[in-house]
């Protein structure tokens, strides 16, 4: 089963909303509310975006992060679920110049499980991520960002600065994650 992490994103219901769609079996819960211990009985993780910043759901975001690298837990970080994967592994965010909201092209730099060929997303956010840490690895960018696409180095665990739950490519990277 799939841990749909809430963490106050204006999309997460069109995300949810496609997981019904495809019969894909999920919990939602918030950090306000999700047991840490009950973590094992789920089979990968999705975290949200957000929409404040918050004390408690960054916490409970990089606890859940360090569970699923040390418990090999698939794990999939959308837009500040990818600048919290970040951040808890030792990278850096910052504002970006101007909000990021519209389509945009993503070119994939590498081999990956998530997509193989260039995918039109959406994208909504006001900050990105601006270093990596030494063990995640850039696997997608576009002409605005240089980290849309990131991945733990040899670990199912992604994160996404656009909101793949928002257009047709991103969907079908959402379902990929899901079938791995």
């Amino acid at each position: 089963m799939l841990l749909v992490v809430d963490n106050g994103s204006i999309y997460t219901k069109q995300l949810t909303d496609f997981l019904t769609k495809k019969n894909i079996s999920f919990k939602k819960s918030t950090p306000y509310i999700l047991e840490l211990n009950s973590l094992e009985k789920y089979r990968s993780i999705i975290l949200s975006g957000r929409t404040k910043n918050d004390k408690k759901i960054n916490e409970v975001n990089s606890k859940i992060i360090n569970f699923s690298i040390k418990n090999d837990k698939k794990l999939l970080g959308i837009c500040y679920g990818a600048e919290i994967l970040a951040l808890t592994l030792g990278g850096t965010i910052r504002k970006t110049k101007f909000i990021q909201k519209g389509n945009e092209k993503i070119k994939i730099l590498q081999n990956n499980s998530l997509t193989n060929n260039s995918i039109d997303v959406f994208e909504s956010h006001g900050f990105e991520i601006s270093k990596l840490p030494d063990t995640l690895i850039p696997i997608g960018k576009s002409d605005n960002c240089n980290y849309e696409i990131i991945q733990y180095e040899k670990k199912l665990i992604f994160g996404t600065q656009f909101h793949p739950e928002m257009s047709l490519d991103g969907n079908n990277l959402i379902e990929k994650f899901c079938s791995l």
